[in-house]
C-alpha cells in the first residue's frame, strides 16, 4: 500500500511538472516566433528561446517519458497490452515533440544568418526559417494527437482497474477525444479556436487527476486487487 501510494504521488507530480513545464515552454516559444518579423526577434531573444526549448525538449521530454514507466509496474496486471501500447504512445508522441523542440532550437543559427544577411540572402532565410516554425506547428499537433491515444489507453486503465472513480475516468474519455480531434483538424486547417477548445477538457483532467492522486492516492480496494492478481 505504501509503495502504491508513493507511485501515485509521484505520478501526480511529474504529470503536473509535464503540464507545465510544456505550456510555459511553448508560450515563452510562441511569444518569440509569433511575431511577423519573428527571425529579427529570435536573435534579439536567444535566451529566452533556449530556455523556452530546454522546458519543452529536455524537461518536458523527461516528465513525459517517466509518467508511463511509473505506471507500468501498477497498470500492468489489469491489462497488459493497454499498459505498452500507453507506454509506447507515449514514447512515440516525446519523441515528435522533441522534434519540434529541434525545429525551433534551429531558428538560432539561422536567425544569427538572417541579422548579416543582405535583402536577397533575407528572403531565403526567411522561407527556410517559415517552414521551421511550420515543421514545429505539424509536430506539436501529430505529437498530441498521439499523446491523445496513450491517453485514451491510460483512462482505459484507470477505468477497468477502478484505482481512481470511474467519473473521472470517464472526463478522461471525453478530454483526450476532444483533444485527438482537434490535433487532426489542425493539421488539415489552422484554427485558433479548434486549437484552444481541443485542449481546455483534457488539460482540465490532467490538472484534477493529478491533484487527486496527490491528495487522495489510489483506490485501495483496486491495490488489494491489485496484489491479488499479482499472486495469482
Amino acid at each position: 500500500m505504501y509503495s502504491h501510494r508513493i507511485v501515485a504521488k509521484t505520478f501526480g507530480v511529474f504529470f503536473i511538472l509535464t503540464f507545465l513545464s510544456y505550456g510555459v515552454g511553448t508560450s515563452l516559444i510562441d511569444a518569440i516566433i509569433s511575431t511577423p518579423d519573428f527571425l529579427s526577434h529570435v536573435y534579439a531573444e536567444k535566451t529566452t528561446l533556449v530556455i523556452g526549448i530546454i522546458l519543452t525538449g529536455l524537461v518536458h521530454s523527461f516528465m513525459n517519458i517517466g509518467l508511463p514507466v511509473i505506471m507500468l509496474p501498477i497498470l500492468k496486471p489489469y491489462n497488459e497490452h493497454l499498459t505498452y501500447g500507453y507506454l509506447c504512445a507515449a514514447f512515440l508522441a516525446t519523441t515528435i515533440l522533441a522534434v519540434g523542440s529541434i525545429f525551433s532550437l534551429l531558428l538560432l543559427p539561422l536567425s544569427e544568418e538572417y541579422a548579416k544577411a543582405d535583402v536577397t540572402q533575407a528572403q531565403t532565410i526567411e522561407t527556410v526559417g517559415y517552414l521551421l516554425k511550420e515543421g514545429g506547428y505539424y509536430s506539436y499537433h501529430m505529437g498530441m494527437a498521439m499523446w491523445s491515444i496513450g491517453g485514451l489507453m491510460l483512462v482505459a486503465l484507470l477505468y477497468e482497474s477502478n484505482l481512481i472513480p470511474r467519473t473521472l475516468s470517464a472526463g478522461g474519455f471525453i478530454g483526450y477525444l476532444f483533444l485527438v480531434t482537434g490535433s487532426t483538424m489542425a493539421l488539415f486547417q489552422q484554427s485558433n479556436v479548434v486549437e484552444v477548445v481541443s485542449v481546455i477538457p483534457g488539460g482540465l483532467f490532467e490538472i484534477t487527476l493529478s491533484i487527486w492522486l496527490i491528495i487522495k492516492g489510489f483506490n485501495t480496494s483496486a491495490i488489494a486487487l491489485d496484489v491479488v492478481l499479482i499472486n495469482a
